[in-house]
């Protein structure tokens, strides 16, 4: 009611010292008094842009023999068998170098969520560590800066700065796909994947399409950002949600045990304040972790060791894996590989594990005694 009364006084002043034909200013003045700040309100949506390709096919035959399956497996298998050794058709690319300012963007990887291990430091320091597998990434498409921003959502503040590269992992079988999705993949002769991301670059970091991309992108020290979807809760309570204690169980509750009580409202403020721990979605929302050290990296399995043990989804989903944008975790006197690490990059007696300084081997003695004599 207060609220109504501030904005028919309002509205009457402007009326009142409006003088001609000034409808432009009461306009103007109206529409800033009905405007409202959209800027804190949540948005999840997991309806599919109209411009994406349908990728996954309905009916899938399932009726094939025994035998004309395998046939047909080892036909797709001999198919790509040539295009996985050699995927790059064209020359390689000129490669550029890295530089500080401006900041040059690398492209990212797509990894797997396997789980949770214990590590110890030298000095005897337990840490939990997350086992993210690099799984068959490959560079599925370059578009420069010029190209990219004819592109669909593409943000206004990325114009002709970045380009776009999109990364696939995990090939698959390509009947599971519709043709629509098959196509994107023509170009580069490489088996369709089951994941696609999207990863902005700066021109100097451009990649070829068809390069594969493994853990050896990233280095033991260095510091990267995780990026994906937090594990899907649906609709729940404050007390799941917020942690909160609820009511009572006795002395004259009920009904009312883990409902959230009083939610703050006064008189003066005819509104609830924005922010307000309440019941609503849970999970499903995109959320990034930086900063975390790659403490251990697995050349046979192509698994990294990424520090800590909160990192968001599921087991078994994708996880985005860049270069940290933190400033005091870069290291501009050891610049990584540029645009990714290439086989003439890698030493020829390349260990099966590589352990940062620091992290203790369990090959290692854990003690030594001094020489007496």
């Amino acid at each position: 009611m207060a609220s109504s009364l501030k904005l028919a006084a309002c509205l009457r002043t402007i009326l009142l010292n409006s003088t001609g034909n000034s409808v432009t200013h009461i306009s103007s003045c109206c529409s800033c008094l009905f405007y409202q700040q959209t800027r804190n309100l949540r948005k999840r949506s997991h309806k599919i842009p109209g411009w994406h390709v349908k990728q996954f096919e309905k009916h899938v035959e399932d009726d094939v023999s025994v035998e004309s399956e395998k046939f047909i497996k080892s036909a797709i298998q001999d198919h790509y068998k040539g295009v996985i050794a050699s995927p790059l058709k064209e020359a390689p690319w000129e490669r550029g170098t890295w530089t500080q300012w401006p900041k040059t963007l690398r492209t990212g990887v797509l990894a797997l969520k396997l789980g949770v291990l214990p590590q110890w430091t030298k000095n005897g320091e337990k840490i939990y560590t997350t086992l993210l597998q690099v799984l068959d990434n490959h560079v599925i498409n370059y578009r420069n800066p010029a190209e990219a921003t004819k592109l669909a959502a593409w943000h206004p503040m990325w114009r002709n700065k970045y380009g776009a590269v999109v990364v696939g992992a995990l090939g698959t079988d390509p009947r599971l796909f519709t043709p629509e999705y098959n196509n994107l993949f023509r170009k580069t002769g490489l088996p369709p994947k089951r994941k696609l991301g999207r990863f902005l670059v700066t021109p100097n970091a451009a990649i070829q399409p068809g390069t594969p991309l493994s853990c050896l992108h990233f280095r033991v020290g260095d510091y990267v950002d995780v990026q994906a979807r937090t594990i899907e809760h649906g609709f729940q309570g404050v007390i799941k949600r917020w942690g909160m204690k609820g009511l009572p169980a006795s002395h004259g509750v009920t009904k009312a045990h883990r409902r959230i009580g009083s939610i703050g409202g006064r008189p003066n403020r005819t509104a609830i304040k924005k922010g307000k721990k309440m019941p609503g979605h849970m999970g499903g929302d995109w959320s990034t972790l930086r900063g975390l050290k790659i403490w251990r990296i697995n050349t046979k399995y192509n698994v990294l060791y990424v520090n800590g043990k909160n990192i968001p989804g599921r087991l078994h989903s994708f996880i985005r894996i860049t270069d940290t944008k933190l400033p005091h975790k870069e290291s501009p006197d050891n610049p990584p590989h540029m645009p990714t690490c290439f086989v003439e990059d890698q030493p020829e007696d390349l260990p099966e594990n590589l352990y940062a300084d620091d992290l203790f081997q369990f090959t290692e003695p854990s003690l030594t005694f001094p020489d007496e004599s």
